[in-house]
């Protein structure tokens, strides 16, 4: 038997690799500019266009935005660029 990789497990060998790498995370952000009803939902709207993004819950009250997203696929860099844009600065909350 073969003790080396053919082409194709190879190449399945880096994916369950970069599955095992990349991951589930969430982060909470602070979200400025949220003033009105409607401003939730175009915070909410910006950041699951973002991909990678798996699920946004977004508060007028506390004015945060929690994102669950596949850090294989996009980071916290992204996600606050997207509210940025839309018109709610945003930085993760410490």
């Amino acid at each position: 038997m073969n003790r080396f990789l053919t082409g194709a497990a190879f190449a399945l060998s880096l994916l369950v690799s970069a599955a095992a790498v990349a991951g589930e995370r969430t982060v909470t952000l602070a979200v400025d500019n949220m003033f009105c009803a409607t401003c939730p939902y175009t915070v909410k709207k910006s950041l699951t266009a973002v991909p990678g993004v798996k699920k946004v819950s977004v508060s007028l009250k506390n004015k945060t935005a929690v994102v669950t997203y596949d850090d294989g696929k996009t980071n916290v860099n992204a996600l606050t660029s997207a509210t940025t844009n839309a018109g709610y600065p945003s930085a993760p909350k410490s």
